[in-house]
């Protein structure tokens, strides 16, 4: 375990790649002392208020419609208990564990920022959690996105009490049996603790994080393979000519437009205007528009998600330097909200825009190719049934890309009367980046084979992309299973196998 990389947590600086780290490669945490004494200071003021019985949300009242009920002596310590059990009530199927590690670390974040009032040892129990890979099972559903996610935070926070589930070392165990196992004992909430360990933002953010560098290898795969796709159908590269593009200067069209150009370097597949045809279609000749657009969205939801990262989602904050206690909304899911709805929307359309080429690919009256891609149609289909799964991912993907965001459901007796549903927007974000993967994988083979029509070299990257596909995919003689062939073509994309393609 000791050899395992070591990512410092100070509340401030906590970055989206070291999340994924983290998440994904079973990285540690480290917390700084300095971070330690911020924690401690704010645990005095807590254990100052319990002390002199003053009135403050989540210490000494209730939660929600209750926050006008006085708790006072032992029940105080109960009172976070009991908050942990009755809001553990998530369901559907649990989240992966890079999910429920990404959400773990976020808190741990969240609460060394000294704003929170928990106490160090509690904090640094998640610490250990996560370290001695202990992964609390945390169901899907459940979650409004304000007061934060408390469901499945809470049921997080289960398995810190000895309660719950975990998985250890990928076996479902009970919370107490895991414990057991690592060398750790259950926990005994104090005042606040419960409050400050479920009250945040970090389920929707952790999906967040994860779905937006997914996102990343989505977008540089989306680019090499269209270019495959321009060249298989001799398109016009003169419309990703740079003069083009400064004179409507959106930095991700021009991105998009300099990558595409880069990839097709020395390519002797394309065609120069008036050479075949004047203008090719939307879906070749507005590649950097469109793809540009959703590569600055991904800027603007990446540069949200840091600052959220980063932020504290608690109710009610802390202020060591003023001694104030404020009751506010931080916990307000919306920021993340809206990011999830737009990047879903965004990443989508590089989808919309592959399936529309997948068709021109394999239609002979558009292409000038052999119908559906195969030398003996008729006896053999070859890509014809592709284009229709392509079609179906792409409905799929505009059904989830409904905002929603913009929907809202009053809680508590209608104390919480506008909640932000940022959690299922960001679970709706993960599956239509998983969904854009799935159809770029159809017109990265049919782009793969439509090649092998023409004759000439390809472009740098683009002949890079070729080779790798053909090292897993043979061209296509006669019809076989397709579905291996598109299992192996996702499993490329998903690995990143094109991310580093460009330049």
């Amino acid at each position: 375990m000791s050899s395992l990389p070591v990512v410092e947590l100070d509340g401030n600086t906590l970055h989206i790649e070291q999340v994924i780290c983290i998440a994904k490669s079973q990285s540690l945490i480290s917390i700084p002392e300095a971070a330690r004494e911020k924690v401690r200071h704010s645990r005095t003021m807590v254990e100052q208020m319990v002390s002199g019985q003053q009135v403050v949300y989540g210490i000494t009242t209730g939660f929600g419609k209750f926050s006008d009920v006085m708790i006072t002596g032992e029940d105080v310590t109960q009172l976070q208990e009991n908050l942990i059990m009755s809001h553990a009530c998530g369901m559907g199927e649990p989240y992966p564990v890079e999910v429920v590690r990404a959400m773990m670390t976020l808190r741990i974040n969240a609460l060394v920022k000294g704003y929170s009032g928990i106490r160090e040892e509690t904090l640094l129990h998640l610490v250990e959690l996560v370290n001695r890979g202990v992964h609390p099972i945390i169901p899907q559903q459940g979650s409004l996105g304000a007061s934060g996610d408390l469901a499945p935070l809470a049921h997080m926070v289960l398995v810190m009490l000895g309660k719950g589930e975990a998985e250890v070392n990928g076996k479902r165990m009970s919370g107490a049996e895991a414990l057991a196992l690592v060398g750790l004992n259950p926990i005994r909430l104090q005042a606040k603790e419960g409050l400050a360990l479920i009250n945040g933002t970090q389920a929707m953010t952790a999906l967040l994080c994860l779905s937006l560098d997914e996102a990343r290898t989505v977008m540089e795969t989306a680019e090499v393979i269209a270019a495959m796709t321009v060249e298989a159908l001799r398109g016009i590269p003169k419309a990703f000519d740079p003069q083009l593009h400064l004179v409507r200067p959106h930095p991700g069209q021009q991105e998009s437009a300099r990558r595409l150009l880069q990839h097709l370097q020395g390519s002797e597949r394309t065609t120069v205007q008036g050479e075949i045809r004047v203008q090719d279609a939307y879906s070749l000749r507005c590649l950097p528009q469109v793809h540009g657009a959703t590569r600055d969205t991904l800027e603007y939801v990446w540069t949200t998600v840091s600052r959220e990262c980063n932020s504290v989602t608690d109710n009610p904050v802390l202020f060591t330097e003023t001694g104030d206690v404020i009751s506010g909304g931080n916990f307000h899911g919306q920021p993340m909200a809206f990011a999830a709805d737009f990047l879903a929307i965004a990443i989508a359309e590089l989808g919309n825009i592959s399936e529309r080429r997948t068709e021109r690919l394999v239609n002979p009256q558009l292409s000038g190719l052999p119908g559906f891609l195969t030398e003996n149609g008729g006896l053999h289909s070859g890509f014809m049934i592709t284009q229709y799964v392509a079609a179906s991912i792409v409905s799929e993907n505009k059904v989830l890309c409904h905002p929603a965001s913009v929907d809202s459901i009053p809680s508590s007796a209608n104390q919480e009367d506008h909640v932000s549903m940022g959690t299922t927007a960001a679970r709706k974000l993960r599956t239509v980046v998983a969904n854009t993967a799935k159809v770029l994988a159809i017109e990265y083979v049919a782009a793969a084979q439509a090649i092998e029509f023409g004759t000439g070299e390809l472009g740098s990257g683009t002949k890079r992309a070729y080779e790798l596909i053909r090292q897993v995919i043979p061209r296509l003689r006669e019809d076989r299973e397709m579905y291996l062939d598109l299992a192996k073509a996702e499993d490329l994309i998903r690995q990143g196998a094109l991310r580093g393609n460009g330049p």
